[in-house]
């Protein structure tokens, strides 16, 4: 009865909802949504020797401790319950929660309608046609697990589990990976992925390929990748060789100006869950189900309130001067190493590469700015 749940919770929401929302990253409405989904998925029985812990309790301690990053032994001051207790209900409180919101928040199309919607937002606000989605993997801190040698040990030095992601437009999740270890590129984990093999197959359901605005050529429907990928006519990312040609700077100008989304989506991640900025103490296979939880929680809180956090995305100015986002000031996760070996280029990507050149560079799908863009 003393602790943060029955004491300060109930206090925010009376008087002060703004500091609710600054406590546990959503507001009220959202805390009890998903308490009335999940709650009877983590409500226990009484017993002859003790009552169960209240449902509420345990949401509340398990989205203040992804909120916050506070460890265990902090949490058991604030609310009032053994860290113990704490680390045997976390782990069911995640899960519960991505058993109730996954097929609803992270829902990758199947369907060309769905995948046209996607890039024709990507051609409307980042000027990129054909664009379904940009593809990075970012670095997750976690304490090294036993027995598991240099398994989970990343070129930066430390001990961390990837999240390699497949990004929409509007800053929401479209697909995940959580399986990758530290020691593993971004194309090691896309190579051995679901989404490379549907890919690969042709059974995701991008649309048939069709011409460009202003254009008449057919050209396939693509993600936007860096250069840890192999190019495809999937998959299409900037060049990277050196003495680049101005119309080559231009190319990579204008994918590179789509694949922001995906950064951004990482950085407005990190700070509304900002366990995933500490090091994690979870064994790997508890770290991965909170990981899916907060990108769970993540897609329903773009869903539920599409406006929040816009503030902390990187914006452009009258003339399309990139101003950094606020999540840029802060600390980040760390990029997936660039492992470029078997990913060969083939040449029908190469061609089309090289059609996307010419594009962004006629007319029919230049924009007025890419050239200061270049000189700058």
């Amino acid at each position: 009865m003393f602790g943060h749940y029955d004491r300060l919770m109930q206090e925010l929401r009376m008087e002060d909802q703004q500091s609710f929302f600054n406590f546990l990253r959503m507001p009220p409405e959202m805390f009890d949504e998903i308490l009335n989904r999940v709650g009877p998925r983590i409500q226990r029985r009484d017993t002859r020797l003790r009552k169960a812990l209240e449902p509420g309790l345990k949401l509340a301690v398990t989205i203040r401790h992804l909120s916050s990053g506070d460890k265990y032994p902090t949490l058991q001051y604030d609310f009032r319950v053994a860290r113990n207790t704490i680390s045997m209900f976390v782990p069911e409180v995640c899960q519960a929660i991505v058993d109730e919101y996954k097929v609803e928040a992270i829902s990758c199309p199947t369907t060309q309608r769905k995948w046209r919607d996607i890039a024709e937002e990507f051609q409307r606000k980042w000027n990129v046609p054909h664009a379904c989605g940009a593809l990075d993997g970012k670095h997750i801190a976690i304490r090294c697990p036993s027995n598991t040698g240099s398994l989970f040990h990343n070129y930066k030095g430390f001990f961390s589990v990837v999240l390699l992601a497949l990004v929409d437009v509007d800053y929401k999740f479209l697909w995940i990976d959580i399986g990758g270890c530290g020691s593993m590129s971004d194309a090691q984990i896309y190579n051995n992925s679901e989404l490379k093999e549907c890919l690969e197959e042709e059974t995701i359901g991008f649309p048939d390929p069709d011409p460009m605005p202003n254009d008449d050529k057919n050209v396939p429907y693509f993600i936007l990748g860096d250069d840890a990928f192999g190019l495809r006519t999937y998959l299409m990312k900037p060049y990277s060789q050196r003495g680049l040609t101005d119309e080559q700077l231009i190319t990579n100008y204008r994918i590179s100006r789509g694949r922001r989304v995906v950064e951004n989506e990482f950085g407005i991640l990190a700070q509304r869950w900002q366990l995933l900025l500490t090091t994690m103490m979870q064994q790997p296979n508890v770290v991965r189900n909170i990981v899916d939880c907060c990108v769970c929680l993540h897609n329903v809180m773009r869903l539920r309130y599409p406006t929040q956090q816009n503030a902390q995305l990187d914006m452009e100015n009258d003339q399309h001067d990139l101003i950094p986002g606020l999540w840029r000031a802060t600390a980040n996760m760390y990029e997936v190493n660039m492992v470029i070996g078997p990913n060969r280029d083939t040449v029908a990507a190469k061609k089309q590469r090289e059609y996307l050149r010419l594009y962004f560079n006629s007319q029919a799908g230049s924009v007025p700015w890419q050239n200061r863009m270049i000189s700058a």
